[in-house]
């Protein structure tokens, strides 16, 4: 596996609150886990202990059989493709220079980094020889969420962590990145876990899917397993959106 979750619990510094209550899950190869749930589930803060953003206070997390504990967490962060809502692009690098950060930090030959750049962009629909030489302002919203895939891709990482990266965008180009993204995940190979509050998009998205309620982890199967469970906490979720 490439992302084994167990029993991982997380209590709030000062007041200990439990915000993460005994997940455990794991994801493979070409394997899309989405974690639905809603505001305050726990979805965000599971990822930032997958990626020791947050250091859990139980349980464990192995990549690639290897405990994340036990790497530092700058280099485990660089086996991580991190997507965010809101990007996160640097203003003042073009879009060649915010993909091709993270093989700089790595010392990359830079032919090697304009190849990669090159063939990233690509991937993920904008021509390089349109948008290399832009700056994230000249984008659209579309656009920048294209150009913070390509540059969570940049080293080729084993795992990709993506917390709601269409919820900002209009409903036209969020309906188009997800076609799109649907479309990559059988091509790039990659774990992937993918946080949203939309079902739609979960059901559309994921080859499993994890409903969070109030930090647990309240069912986990398939999207056809998802829509037929009388669960509960699953008809509750349905019913509230």
């Amino acid at each position: 596996m490439v992302l084994d979750v167990k029993d991982l619990r997380y209590h709030l510094p000062g007041n200990g609150k439990l915000l993460i209550d005994g997940i455990s899950f794991s994801v493979g190869a070409g394997e899309t886990l989405v974690l639905l749930g809603r505001s305050g589930a726990g979805k965000t803060t599971t990822l930032k202990l997958v990626n020791r953003l947050l250091s859990p206070t139980g349980g464990a997390v192995r990549i690639a059989g290897e405990p994340a504990d036990a790497v530092e967490p700058t280099v485990l962060r660089r086996r991580i493709g991190y997507v965010l809502q809101e990007v996160g692009l640097f203003p003042h690098f073009t879009v060649a220079g915010n993909v091709g950060l993270l093989p700089r930090l790595e010392q990359w030959p830079r032919d090697r980094i304009e190849r990669r750049v090159r063939e990233l962009l690509a991937l993920v629909g904008l021509d390089p020889e349109i948008f290399s030489a832009r700056f994230p302002h000249q984008l659209s919203g579309g656009q920048r969420q294209r150009v913070g895939v390509a540059r969570a891709l940049a080293l080729d990482p084993p795992l990709l962590l993506l917390d709601e990266p269409f919820g900002a965008l209009d409903a036209i180009t969020r309906l188009e990145l997800q076609r799109e993204f649907r479309s990559l995940e059988g091509r790039l190979g990659k774990a992937m876990v993918f946080v949203t509050h939309d079902v739609r998009e979960g059901l559309l998205l994921g080859t499993r899917i994890g409903l969070l309620d109030a930090g647990r982890l309240a069912f986990l199967g398939t999207p056809e397993e998802f829509r037929a469970s009388a669960l509960p906490e699953v008809r509750r979720f349905m019913d509230a959106v």
